[in-house]
């Protein structure tokens, strides 16, 4: 994901602020451990997340609190016209266990 130029602070605060109905639709979804880095430099967002269930994370996307939250954030980072943020997968290149 990327965030845009002098968004940092408020990026960091709305998710100091996640909303509780958020929070319990992602557990619901099977989504735990779930981190976003922040390179400072490109101010592209990294997130890392363990899901038990792919197909109820999938459905996420059509969820009304989910769209809410994309409409909340798309001031602040790239947005696709859906309003979701604009993603890329990332290929495994290393893992150590």
């Amino acid at each position: 994901m990327q965030l845009f130029p002098g968004f940092e602070q408020e990026y960091l605060k709305r998710h100091e602020q996640i909303w509780p109905e958020l929070k319990a639709l992602l557990k619901e979804a099977g989504i735990s451990d779930y981190s976003i880095f922040l390179d400072k430099e490109s101010l592209t967002l990294f997130g890392v997340m363990q899901v038990t269930d792919e197909e109820a994370q999938n459905g996420l996307k059509d969820h009304p609190i989910m769209k809410r939250w994309w409409a909340y954030m798309k001031d602040i980072m790239a947005s696709n016209p859906d309003n979701s943020p604009v993603t890329a997968p990332l290929e495994l290149v290393f893992h150590l266990e």
